[in-house]
Formats: structure tokens, sequence, C-alpha cells
């Protein structure tokens, strides 16, 4: 198979495009790079498009190799003929390849390859030949003592295994029948015998059908998890009207023998051949098979839910450079304090209790005060976990007490700051530093840069995704990790204040060199321009070609080093100057002269149309932030716990994960409320993330509030579009196949899947 010829066909874009992508990323070029710095090579192709091309290299590369490993195989057992070998390099697929070995395909012995043994497929072929003989007097003359052959029927029942095997190996009788039952197939699902209690959270599947090629990926997680906790039984059903729908494949299978008159003795025992290959072998396959792929696209489509709001985290608003004081907050235990500097640096740590048993208020108002005004705190951080409320209460009673404080509180997701705290990373950088501390530290600077922070956490444990731990944790891995290096590289980092950790995540750079240039900077002092990151350990050529572009110096020798500009264009920019009798840093941000110029009049053998725009926008906005502007989120007063809720409330949240099925929004009362899909938007919504993405600030109304199963349903329709949206809600389901039970799109409440999503 043509690789490039291939994926040029599904990006619809052109071989050479492909292929210059492929060269680059072959030498070690990374995704970011080719898209920022190598538009000219690639015709312009954009991170997604790379994405997607690097995923179909590896996945089109891995076919090709199991290709020639089965040809090899094949090959070796003298059996490769010139029709199969042709199938075989045809194939454009996995499934499609293996189907086409499966005769081929070493295996255990069999029930049919002791028939052979026993010197039956003779006799198999003499039925299949002769459809008008008699097959149990044609057994008598195969009769093996030896091997335990000692009567007709035992004879025939080892023809039939070899008869039945032979089509459990046929790839194109397999394919038609997988197909038929994707296509019509129902899975079912009940509750395990005496499990009801036990398997409470998964209600909604008690008694539930839906078509397999319908079910989307977080009801089929649910459903799959239930199964692996054997609290649900899963059966698929080839058709809804079931016996039917066993009676046509068996049709099909009987066809695939040519089976037309069953009048006929050897045909009449053929078709009963052909009824139980179907219900032994066949059906048994199929039923494997299209459960992994279900299973399979579940996965892809929960990766691609996961990474989207992973990057919507990542590239949240940074509050900047101000000090903060983060409060990791806690009842019985007490609030834990760190205060850090401008930059990052851990300047102050104290616990307070101000909660039930101890209930110091006064003094806890009384600590932190003291260090607000110690430190001239800008900004307080308030972790979203338990006591949350409570402590968000006491720093606004600290603002009522002391007006002459001048700062901001707000409360964020604490998601994955214990997983910081008990980590390695964390006990190395903070070696005198409780852990219990080490939270506060996390959740203070996660305010000021939200990117800088997270990169420390492992992407799994930010918590938000669905499912995430039943995923492929190596594709899990692989999708997450490209989104963390598109986010990094996308906003550029200070090679003067970023951790190792952040470094690593930079384009060319490893762990080793991340390392290297921290002991770099320890050793000598801030870079003063990106020439010196040569002089870094193990940073040779090919890394600082990756990396240079998108590592920032500020203040340093060179206006041009704290920009995106790659240092390779750094003689464009200066022919541009010259130009304009202007030096360097006088074209810098000057929007009126920039707009003016001709991109084309500076186009050279060496830089094409598109780096000199790129340039030019640059210099306009030298460094220029993707992410948003800062703005918090007041929730409001007197609204802390799911009880103070009423149904109709309007109130401001922050969306903490979204999902297909809809958003979850945290409103301030330690408990996230669910805005379903219906109820995102006015309009019709296919896909959650079209509307909202995690870390926005929304404005929702409560529609339902269940304090015993802590479920709240929101809805972020205008007023008046709830109920036009009882006339007009989306059931895409019901209408097209018989299901019994369906989980209701309308209800918020009724969904099983949204407490196992945060469980």
């Amino acid at each position: 198979m043509d690789v490039i010829q291939k994926i040029a066909t599904e990006l619809a874009v052109q071989i050479k495009q492909v292929s210059a992508a492929v060269t680059l990323l072959d030498e070690g070029a990374t995704v970011p790079f080719i898209a920022r710095y190598r538009k000219e090579v690639t015709g312009g192709l954009d991170d997604t498009q790379l994405r997607l091309l690097e995923e179909r290299l590896i996945y089109l590369r891995e076919l090709n190799a199991r290709r020639e490993t089965i040809l090899d195989s094949i090959r070796s057992q003298e059996k490769l003929t010139p029709s199969l070998e042709l199938a075989i390099k045809e194939a454009e697929s996995k499934t499609r390849l293996e189907d086409l070995y499966l005769p081929y395909k070493p295996k255990r012995r069999t029930k049919a390859q002791i028939a052979r043994e026993a010197g039956l497929e003779p006799l198999a072929d003499a039925i299949l030949n002769d459809r008008n003989c008699i097959p149990l007097n044609l057994a008598e003359s195969y009769l093996n003592p030896e091997h335990k052959i000692v009567g007709a029927t035992t004879a025939l029942d080892g023809a039939r295994q070899i008869i039945m095997e032979r089509l459990s190996e046929e790839a194109e009788l397999i394919s038609t029948l997988r197909t038929r039952i994707w296509n019509k197939g129902i899975l079912h699902a009940t509750v395990a015998k005496d499990k009801e209690q036990e398997a409470a959270k998964f209600k909604d599947y008690f008694d539930y059908q839906e078509a397999i090629n319908k079910i989307p990926s977080h009801r089929a997680l649910a459903l799959f998890r239930g199964s692996n906790e054997k609290l649900l039984n899963i059966t698929l059903l080839p058709d809804s009207d079931e016996k039917e729908a066993h009676l046509r494949c068996t049709q099909i299978v009987a066809q695939h023998l040519g089976i037309s008159d069953t009048q006929r003795p050897a045909e009449a025992w053929l078709a009963e051949t052909a009824r139980f290959a179907w219900k032994v072998k066949l059906f048994t396959r199929i039923d494997l098979d299209l459960r992994q792929q279900l299973r399979a696209s579940a996965e892809q489509e929960a990766i691609r839910v996961f990474a989207l709001n992973l990057k919507d985290l990542l590239l949240a608003a940074p509050a900047g450079e101000k000090v903060t004081l983060g409060l990791d907050p806690g009842i019985r235990t007490g609030v834990k304090v760190a205060v850090v500097d401008s930059t990052g640096k851990v300047v102050a740590t104290e616990t307070i209790y101000p909660h039930a048993p101890r209930n110091q208020w006064d003094a806890s108002i009384a600590s932190l005060a003291k260090l607000i005004k110690q430190h001239k705190v800008e900004l307080v951080s308030i972790g979203n976990g338990t006591g949350s409320r409570e402590t968000d209460q006491l720093v606004a009673d600290l603002m009522k007490l002391h007006k002459d404080l001048i700062f901001n509180k707000m409360m964020i997701s604490e998601a994955g700051a214990s997983v910081y705290s008990a980590s390695e990373l964390a006990a190395k950088e903070f070696p005198d530093l409780d852990v219990s501390l080490r939270g506060a530290v996390s959740i203070a600077r996660r305010l000021q840069d939200p990117l800088a922070e997270l990169v420390k956490i492992e992407a799994k444990a930010i918590g938000v995704g669905q499912y995430q731990h039943d995923l492929n944790q190596i594709q899990l891995a692989r999708g997450l990790d490209a989104v963390v290096e598109d986010c990094v590289n996308a906003v550029g980092v200070d090679v003067n204040t970023a951790s190792a950790e952040l470094l690593q995540q930079v384009s060319g750079l490893s762990r080793t060199i991340s390392k290297n240039i921290i002991t770099y900077r320890d050793e000598n002092g801030a870079f003063s321009n990106r020439k010196q990151l040569k002089k870094v350990p193990r940073l040779g050529d090919k890394a600082y070609e990756q990396a240079a572009g998108f590592l920032r110096i500020r203040n340093g020798d060179n206006p041009l080093d704290a920009s995106a500009v790659h240092p390779e264009a750094y003689p464009v920019v200066k022919n541009i100057a010259q130009q304009n009798d202007k030096a360097v840093n006088e074209l810098i941000g000057k929007s009126q002269l920039l707009s003016s110029l001709n991109p084309n009049d500076y186009i050279s053998d060496a830089f094409g149309l598109p780096t000199i725009v790129d340039i030019l926008q640059e210099l306009d906005k030298p460094a220029r932030d993707p992410r948003p502007e800062f703005k918090s989120v007041q929730f409001k007063e007197g609204v802390e716990k799911i009880s103070d809720l009423k149904e109709g409330m309007r109130l401001e949240g922050v969306v903490t994960n979204v999902a297909n099925f809809g958003a979850f929004v945290d409103i301030g009362v330690h408990q996230d409320g669910l805005v379903h899909i219906s109820h995102l938007a006015d309009v019709f919504v296919k896909d959650p993330h079209d509307v909202v993405k995690t870390g926005e600030r929304v404005s929702v109304k409560v529609l339902e509030i269940d304090i015993q199963r802590k479920r709240i349903a929101l809805s972020m329709k205008k007023e008046g579009g709830e109920e036009k949206q009882q006339e007009n809600r989306h059931v895409p389901m019901q209408s097209k196949v018989n299901i019994k039970n369906t989980p209701p799109v309308q209800s918020s409440m009724a969904n099983a899947f949204a407490s196992a999503l945060k469980k």
C-alpha cells in the first residue's frame, strides 16, 4: 500500500504535501515546529491536519508491517496463491487483514484438527462435492478405531467440524455477516441476578437496548464498565426480531455453501452444518469482533473529548505575575495556606483551623490578613474541594473586616493537586515542605499560570475525561501528550523562569536537555539571548532548530528573542528594517507601519509568503498569548450547599468538564450540576464542545435538585427556552429503532453515567 498516496487522499491534500510532512517527521521534527515554521515545505498544512497525518502514518505503517509478516508466514507454509497475495496487499484495515490470515494463522489443536488427523477431511470434501450422496452411508468408509472413529455418526461429526472451521475462516463470509449485524444488531443489557442494589449507579441499564452502531461513547463505556464489574449482563441480538435474524444469517451461511435443494440428503446435512456453524462459530466470533469495534470507537471518541477538555483547561486564562495566596480547604484537618511571589516562588506557608472542631475563625482571619499585608498579596486562590465554600466565606469576611487590603479572590479547580503533592516531582521541588502544604502551592500557581502548573501533573489525573481509567492507556497517553505539546508551544515558554517539566514539552527538548537548561541557568544566571542555548550540554543544532522559536527571552540582548520569530528568520526582519530605514526594535508593535508593508516585497528563495506574513503579524503583536483575558467568577452569596438551591434559581458557574452528553458546572455547592446537551442552547446542539468549554464562565438556571442522589440539573437556555425544549426536544434513536427502555435524552437526572463519570 502506498502510505503517502492514501493519506493524501484521506486528507484531501496533494501527495507532495504529505511526502514533505512525512520526511520532516521522520527526521525528528515535531508537529508544532512543522506547523509554525515549515509552512512553505508542507504547503501550509496546519497542526490539526498534521496530527491526523501523524496518527494515520503510524497506523498505516503498522498495517504494512503486519501485512509483510502475514505474507511471510503464508509463504513459508507454501500456501500463498496469487489471488490471496493480491487480496492481502489490497487490505485497507487490520480487521480485513486478520480475516484473510485466519485460515493460515497458527492455532491451538481444534476439534477440526483432530478430525483431520483421523483422516476425515476427504469425507468432508466428498459431501461438499457430491450433493446427491447419502452422508451416513459415505461415512462408513472413513471409520478409524485408532482415532476413536468407531461409527458413521462420529465420522460425520468430525467432517462437520472441519466444514464449520472452514466457514469460520472465510473472510468474505465473515465480512458480510459482520457488516449486517453492525447495521442491524441490538445490544441488550440487563442487571445481573441479585445485584440490583450493588448496581444502583447503572440503574438506567437494568433493562436497556439500543442499536449497536448508534450507541454513543459514554453509554458504551458505561455498559462495558458495568459488565466488567459483573453488575450488568450484555447480549448482542442480531436484529430486533432475534429469531428471524438468526434464521436469515443461517441462510447466508447456507448460500455460501451453495445449498439450493435441501431435499437432497447431502444438502440437508449441510444445511444443519450451516446452522451449527452460525450458532457455534460465526456468531460467537462476530459478537466478540463487534464488541471490540464498539469499544474501540467509544474509546477513540472518549480520548477526543478528553483531549478537547484538556486543551481548554491548559489554555485557560492566566492571572499573570501577581503575588498569590493559595488556600487548600479542609474541615477537620485545617486549611493549608501558601503564598507565592510573582515568579511562583514560595515565600510563606501556614495551616489555619477556621472550621469545626477548632472553630478558630477570628484567629484564621488575623493570620491571613497578616500574610496578605506582609507579602502584598494581589490574588487569593481557593481550591474547590471539601470546605471550599466555608473557606470562601472566611476570605469574604476578611475582605469586609480589612477593607485596606486590596486583593481579589477566586475559586479554582484543584483537580490533580493531591496527585502532584504526593509526586516525586513535588518532593524534589519542595523537599522540606509538608505534603499537605504542597497542594496549596499548586493551587496558588495554577491561578497565576494554569499551563505551567498543570504540565507537572499526569494528564489523566487532571480529571476532565470520561471513563479514562477504562481506556487504552497507550492511545490515551499519546493523544493527551500531543495536546500538552501543542498547547505549550502555542503559548511559548520563558526560558528563564520555566520549570524542567514545562521545558520538556517544548518542541525538540527532551527530559535530559530540559534539566540541563535549568542547571546551566542556575550556574550561569539568566539567558540573555537565544544563542546561549547552544552552550547547554546536549542541546545540539537539531534541538536548537526545533526549540528556539518557542523559547522566549524577555529583556534580553535582542528584542526578537522575546517573540515567536525563529532565529533563522532574523535576517528577514533585518532586511525589512533596512528597507524602511528603521532599527529592528522600531518595527515591533508599530501596527500602522507594519500594516502598510507588502509581504510580497520580502519573499526570497529561503522564505516564502506564509513565513513573511507570520513574521509581520508577530512583529505587530510580539509573543502574543492565545489564551483569553483573565476574569474571576463570583458564586452567589448564601448558596453554599445543595440544600440552598431552589428550582428556577439563576446562578453563575464555571464549566469543570464537558462530555458528549452535556457539561458539568461548578456553582459553588460542592457538587457539580449537569447541563444536559438538550439544555446547552436554544438550538439543537450536536457536540457540546461547539457551545461550551472547560474553564468557561456560564450563567445557568436550576431545573431539578435531587439531594439524596446529589444530582443537580441545570440549563443554559434563555428564559422561556426550557418550555420550547419540551416541544422540540431531539430524541435521535427512538424514532429510528425499536428500542426498549433507552435512557431518555431529556432527563438529566436519570443519567447513571453522569455519576460514573464523576467517580
